[in-house]
């Protein structure tokens, strides 16, 4: 079951060129293209309303996106424009067509009502604007796991020690100590965790060239349904991290995490990893990305093992611990949204059925 009135990352925007891009979402087959005149880019159901034929089969034309099958041609809208060999075309000759926006290095998809998708609830990722200040680099993961597992696995760091002991993660007992406030919000919630005068990860060492301890932080944003925002960092203890963190010099990095459901058991993990330090090296860029690469991939075997785990056994048997407090709060607002929606889809019903109950 999944939150349908939302934003949801349906691919990078480099993702989609010339040639028509096929994804589940929500488990919903669409296909984003790209207008050959304007270049903007849309996204349809991927199934034409003739005969039912996937329309990823098809090809972008001047008018819009051209079935495989038999030729009928349908712009950004869903709206046939073209059908080979016939001048009228039926009203319902239409496919869908969800919101898509294109920001910030991303193409947002709108999977529920259209009448309430709001732009302004887009997340706003400034960071991958500045390649100067944060030079960055992306990537897409297909997990075999709910999405929700992988919210998960962000919600409770205490893994980092034992998963990426020798990258991002370092000694287990720096985490489990950590000093963590969380902050629950309407829209998600916000937690921050100090490791103050602790030995920075190999990760952290190979970036900075840390020679001592340091005082780290970890601060996440979670905004519901499926998107965290990340920003990690250390200075050498005595530089007063706790009271001004933006300062030159040390480890600082942003880093993205967007979970998309493709289906109730499989999702698709966008993610970006941004540095604030030597930003005038390429190869830090490099090699903070190949540094979060192996840590993540990492998690995607953790959570593709845990997933078949519990599709054997279920979850009625789990436990939950002190660390699970950032993910018991993420998952209560997921739940909360859920039945909200729920009601509100009930709600019309219910009035139309009271309409026609006769008066006493």
């Amino acid at each position: 079951m999944f939150i349908q009135n939302a934003w949801y990352i349906a691919a990078w925007a480099h993702e989609v060129k010339d040639q028509v891009l096929a994804r589940t979402i929500c488990n919903q087959s669409v296909v984003l293209f790209r207008d050959k005149a304007s270049g903007k880019a849309s996204a349809l159901e991927d199934r034409c309303c003739h005969r039912g034929t996937p329309l990823r089969f098809g090809e972008i034309v001047d008018e819009g996106l051209q079935c495989g099958y038999h030729g009928m041609v349908f712009d950004c809208a869903g709206t046939c424009v073209h059908i080979p060999g016939q001048a009228a075309i039926p009203k319902q000759a239409r496919v869908r067509a969800f919101p898509l926006v294109e920001k910030d290095e991303f193409l947002w998809i709108w999977m529920g009502e259209p009448e309430l998708a709001d732009t302004s609830k887009i997340l706003d990722y400034p960071w991958h604007n500045d390649h100067r200040k944060w030079p960055h680099k992306h990537e897409v993961y297909h997990v075999k796991a709910n999405y929700m597992l992988m919210v998960d696995n962000l919600m409770d760091l205490t893994h980092l020690g034992y998963v990426h002991k020798t990258t991002i993660g370092g000694n287990p007992k720096v985490h489990i100590d950590a000093k963590m406030t969380v902050t629950p919000k309407d829209t998600g919630l916000h937690y921050i965790r100090w490791m103050l005068d602790s030995q920075p990860p190999p990760s952290y060492v190979k970036a900075a060239g840390f020679t001592g301890r340091v005082d780290r932080w970890q601060e996440f944003e979670y905004v519901a349904p499926s998107s965290i925002v990340q920003w990690s960092g250390a200075l050498d203890v005595g530089r007063g991290a706790a009271e001004n963190r933006e300062q030159d010099g040390g480890f600082q990095l942003r880093l993205f995490h967007g979970l998309t459901p493709e289906t109730e058991d499989t999702c698709f993990y966008f993610w970006s990893t941004a540095n604030g330090y030597r930003q005038d090296e390429p190869e830090a860029t490099e090699q903070l990305f190949s540094e979060i690469s192996r840590a993540f991939h990492e998690d995607k075997g953790i959570v593709e093992g845990q997933a078949a785990m519990l599709q054997k056994t279920g979850e009625s048997r789990l436990v939950d611990i002190v660390s699970d407090k950032a993910r018991i709060h993420m998952r209560r607002t997921v739940i909360r949204i859920l039945a909200a929606e729920a009601d509100a889809a009930k709600a019309p019903a219910s009035a139309a059925e009271t309409a026609h109950v006769p008066a006493k």
